[in-house]
């Protein structure tokens, strides 16, 4: 678009949308100021959302990356899923999702037993992690302009939205 530009109120509505889905993560889960500026984007319903897609499989996305940090920082799928407010069974299906997506595994699971079970985030992991923040973070720039003037147009949710003429 030639000689488009983003007003002083669209900008502030894009501020505004932004640091409330911030707020809203960072009641729900219990990660630092980077890691949640990483996956804010989700909470944003005017945000874009990334997907790997492996055929029709959505082999990565913001929801497994989500479940991938609470993994790293809790080292257990069932506390990564009751933090993140997953059923254990849908964190285990999309552990197994990634992990079958790709050609190493991205989570190492240990039964249970004296000592318990757990997971961890192999190094694989960690490196699709990180390259999919950082596509992510590069989309949303890339798109920031355009996001704020929708978030212009759109009105704030739970507002009755004006008459149409």
């Amino acid at each position: 678009m030639a000689g488009y530009s983003v007003s002083q109120p669209e900008k502030q509505a894009a501020k505004r949308a932004a640091a409330a889905g911030k707020q809203w993560l960072s009641t729900k889960y219990p990660y630092s100021a980077d890691q949640l500026a990483t996956i804010a984007p989700m909470a944003n319903s005017k945000s874009i959302r990334l997907r790997v897609l492996q055929g029709e499989t959505i082999a990565f996305g913001p929801g497994k990356a989500a479940l991938l940090l609470a993994i790293q920082q809790s080292g257990s799928i069932s506390a990564a899923a009751r933090a993140i407010g997953m059923s254990y069974r849908r964190a285990w299906l999309l552990v197994e999702a990634m992990n079958q997506c790709f050609r190493q595994p991205l989570v190492a699971t240990a039964t249970g037993g004296a000592k318990g079970g757990g997971a961890q985030v192999t190094a694989l992991g960690q490196e699709v992690l990180v390259r999919y923040q950082a596509m992510q973070q590069r989309a949303e720039a890339a798109v920031a302009a355009d996001m704020a003037y929708f978030a212009g147009l759109m009105s704030v949710p739970g507002s009755a939205a004006e008459p149409r003429s």
